[in-house]
């Protein structure tokens, strides 16, 4: 009986579904180690992504201050202290059409409305031209850079290097569109005017904060990783 039994288990061998195998885990020194990594890489982070979105890096010589017009009016403020203290012959803002209140304003996109709120708080009308793009279904900033390019090669007067001047964590992303839509011919500088809904050095602690860094780190990752022409 017993090697009958023995027969049809070699006969029909019963499949097995795991497997024993050895592994290796760390000892306490190695856990202390990797804690150790994670915690300084984790530091690391936190302290460096938002002053690498939110990038600084004007240019000395630039013709002109060109604005993406979505900024809050706080930043205008800012674009509005840069143009005095420089010497650019000319302010140009960007914008797509307006999502909502179109049907209320006299004005229909952000070009234009940061154009006026410029030239409210004491601009130059004839310093500030607004250049608007066509309603796009998605990259708003690439819709305005290739506007942007368009009229300034339409441009009476040769035009060498522009600061585009943004908002926050955006200045990253909208850096490199405006670069693959004007360069080589025209040198980009970035300007970023820093948020008022919480604090930079400890963007972690707002949920602002939170969602600025997680929203334009994906968005920045798109923006490298996507083929731009046009």
């Amino acid at each position: 009986m017993h090697r009958s039994v023995k027969h049809r288990q070699q006969k029909f061998p019963i499949m097995r579904l795991f497997r024993r195998k050895s592994l290796w885990m760390p000892t306490c020194l190695g856990w202390g180690i990797i804690i150790a990594v994670l915690a300084v890489m984790t530091s690391l982070i936190l302290m460096h992504i938002h002053p690498f979105l939110a990038i600084n890096s004007p240019l000395q010589q630039a013709d002109f201050l060109v604005v993406e017009g979505w900024i809050p009016d706080y930043a205008i403020k800012q674009v509005a202290t840069e143009y005095q203290e420089k010497s650019y012959r000319q302010i140009i803002t960007t914008g797509v059409p307006l999502e909502k209140g179109s049907y209320l304003l006299e004005y229909k996109n952000y070009a234009e409305i940061a154009a006026l709120t410029l030239k409210n708080i004491g601009l130059e009308s004839e310093k500030i031209v607004a250049v608007a793009s066509p309603e796009v279904k998605k990259d708003r900033t690439y819709a305005s850079a290739i506007a942007l390019r368009q009229w300034l090669e339409k441009s009476n007067s040769p035009i060498a290097a522009i600061n585009l001047f943004t908002h926050d964590t955006h200045a990253r992303r909208s850096w490199l569109i405006f670069q693959k839509a004007l360069s080589p011919k025209i040198k980009v500088g970035i300007i970023s005017s820093a948020p008022q809904n919480y604090d930079p050095n400890k963007w972690w602690t707002y949920s602002a904060g939170v969602r600025s860094i997680i929203n334009e780190i994906v968005a920045y990752v798109y923006a490298v990783v996507v083929s731009w022409k046009g």
